[in-house]
């Protein structure tokens, strides 16, 4: 038997979501807080204390990708493979349709806040968890936008004990699914504009990211001032 429901768990936190709640949700890349409407995003802002230019990310699979993002051939063959090939996180940052009916059926405060110059950031292949979530929300066409669920400044957050009751407070939901896969990277995903191929954040598996673009792609991805550090539970 497996120890998580993570059908159950997904359908409850879509559910809380839908409903214009909050939830804390676990990811391979740490745990995240998300909100399901514009009032909810700003509680959580609220909350972590993050400033107004960090922007929310969308919750995302292949399918929210290619629906979505406005990439060439170049940036859609650079996802698949990092994503599919080499089954790796990432924070794929792109155009974005703004006339798709998900993003229409937003208000303009939540797409203001995740967005950035015409972009929007998807976190894409970040567990299984994350992809029952995701089917739920592209079979409903409904975007669901949040982000790590810390203190701004403070550090990813890889298990439930260690989110600040700040956040787990505010929260109608909180989905614990124990320690998160990526916690020896101390890290929440890395962030790449996969048109311009800018690094916005090194983050979770940044060297296996790089080793494909560079073998497969022939680019040289902007390496890390500092190397990516090792977990810590915090005090």
């Amino acid at each position: 038997m497996s120890l998580f429901d993570v059908a159950g768990d997904a359908a409850r936190v879509f559910a809380a979501l839908d409903a214009g709640g909050i939830a804390v949700v676990p990811n391979d890349i740490g745990y995240s807080v998300l909100g399901g409407s514009s009032a909810a995003l700003t509680r959580i802002f609220r909350a972590t204390g993050r400033q107004a230019s960090k922007r929310n990310a969308l919750v995302a699979d292949a399918a929210w990708h290619r629906a979505l993002h406005v990439c060439g051939t170049r940036g859609r063959e650079i996802v698949q493979a990092i994503t599919d090939d080499y089954g790796l996180p990432l924070g794929a940052i792109a155009p974005f349709r703004r006339d798709h009916p998900a993003v229409l059926a937003c208000d303009g405060e939540t797409i203001a806040d995740s967005s950035q110059d015409g972009t929007i950031a998807m976190l894409l292949n970040a567990g299984r968890f994350h992809a029952a979530l995701t089917a739920l929300s592209y079979e409903a066409g409904r975007l669901l936008f949040g982000s790590s669920a810390n203190l701004t400044l403070t550090g990813t957050r890889f298990c439930v004990e260690d989110i600040p009751p700040e956040i787990t407070g505010i929260a109608d939901v909180v989905i614990d699914h124990g320690l998160q896969r990526y916690h020896v990277y101390a890290a929440s995903s890395t962030l790449l504009n996969v048109e311009t191929l800018e690094v916005v954040r090194h983050g979770a598996c940044f060297a296996d990211i790089a080793y494909v673009l560079r073998r497969h792609f022939g680019v040289s991805l902007t390496p890390p001032r500092e190397p990516i550090g090792a977990y810590r539970r915090p005090a």
